[in-house]
């Protein structure tokens, strides 16, 4: 029998503009790359501006791969909301992997997160990085963020 998996796609914006940002591009190319026909797919982020379109749909509309079942989630506007959601999914589909997909300059954190939101659930987290360079305000905004990592592991871990 073959392992149930969920591939989560984590969106990336600046606020600015209604397209796909080249970063979010770069995480769904890799998806693509990563994708099983039997797998399930989540789309995670959200609209940044009222007039905008949620980052969940414009990945949705520019998807080319395949797969069983593909799931938006417009409502993450943090890593520790994509965590929650991504775990909130791989518990209602009953997954044996989480594909997490996100930036190289991301992934870590993201995927600790991700885990402590799964915790308990004995699903494997496999962590898919592209690898573009993290702008200047990107690595600063992740040293803050990994300040606060403890807390959030644990308000993720009890958040189920």
């Amino acid at each position: 029998m073959s392992e149930r998996r969920l591939v989560a796609v984590l969106g990336y914006s600046t606020g600015r503009g209604d397209a796909l940002h080249p970063v979010c591009a770069a995480r769904l190319a890799r998806a693509e790359n990563e994708v099983k026909l039997d797998d399930s797919v989540l789309f995670s982020g959200w609209a940044r501006r009222r007039t905008s379109r949620a980052e969940a749909d414009l990945m949705a509309q520019a998807w080319k791969a395949t797969a069983h079942r593909v799931i938006l989630d417009r409502s993450a506007r943090s890593t520790v909301g994509n965590a929650l959601g991504v775990a909130r999914a791989a518990r209602k589909l009953g997954v044996d992997e989480v594909v997490l997909v996100t930036s190289g300059w991301h992934g870590r954190r993201a995927s600790a997160l991700v885990r402590a939101a799964l915790l308990g659930s004995h699903t494997k987290v496999t962590l898919a990085t592209t690898d573009e360079r993290a702008t200047h305000a990107a690595r600063i905004r992740e040293l803050v963020c990994w300040t606060l990592l403890p807390v959030l592991a644990v308000l993720a871990a009890r958040t189920r």
